[in-house]
């Protein structure tokens, strides 16, 4: 299958992409089966507004890369740093050494997920060398086994609890509702207090925890940690 990947640029990891293309691509590219660019935040919150159950973007900084088929975009994924400032602290790691792949919002597609997954992680090494370990979750109350993580060769370490914020009808990601917070300068329950909206925590979510070690230290590391991947 011919492919593209663009190149990494010799800048942060976390500035904005400058890709602007939604739908078909230059005549040029519709002859690519199967092509990965940077994305632009704009292009990202229309493929997590249709094609991901969330509807949203990661709130804290992201790095987002863009898939197309044929010239056709058919979606993204996303990695992020996350909020949690311990988030390395389990494999002896910095902050800066570990992110998060939040979303994969795509449409209907032929690629295999993992293949995407594959091409996107590569991008994200040589614009990001320092990096030692991604993590990723598949949320059990949407019924995802994470299956793509299993297909793509991920570890599994099992079950994470988790919470989850509604503000009005909407869902909210606890990193999510950290990031506004910060922003606002405002605790929770301050924030929460001026929405002028019903908001309650649901506590007790589950979520199957997926890790993709980088570096050979950290596949040495995790390797006695993997557990049996979960199935239906």
């Amino acid at each position: 299958m011919a492919l593209t990947i663009k190149s990494a640029q010799t800048t942060s990891i976390w500035e904005q992409p400058k890709l602007d293309v939604l739908g078909m691509a230059k005549d040029a590219q519709r002859a690519i089966p199967l092509h990965v660019d940077w994305l632009n935040y704009h292009g990202a919150l229309y493929a997590c507004r249709h094609w991901h159950y969330t509807g949203t973007i990661p709130a804290s900084k992201t790095i987002k890369i863009g898939v197309w088929e044929k010239g056709r975009f058919i979606g993204c994924v996303i990695f992020s740093r996350g909020s949690n400032p311990s988030i390395g602290r389990p494999f002896g790691l910095k902050q800066t050494e570990v992110c998060e792949l939040t979303r994969i919002a795509l449409r209907k597609h032929t690629t295999p997920v993992s293949k995407l997954i594959s091409l996107a992680l590569k991008m994200l090494v040589r614009k990001s060398p320092n990096l030692k370990l991604v993590i990723s979750y598949a949320d059990m109350g949407q019924g995802h086994l994470g299956i793509v993580y299993q297909a793509a060769n991920w570890k599994y370490l099992g079950v994470s609890s988790s919470h989850q914020y509604i503000l009005g009808n909407k869902k909210i990601h606890p990193r999510t509702m950290s990031e506004r917070c910060k922003r606002q300068g405002m605790g929770l329950r301050e924030y929460m207090n001026t929405s002028k909206l019903d908001y309650k925590i649901v506590r007790g979510l589950s979520l199957h925890k997926y890790v993709y070690p980088l570096v050979t230290s950290q596949i040495d590391a995790i390797e006695p940690l993997a557990l049996s991947y979960p199935k239906n």
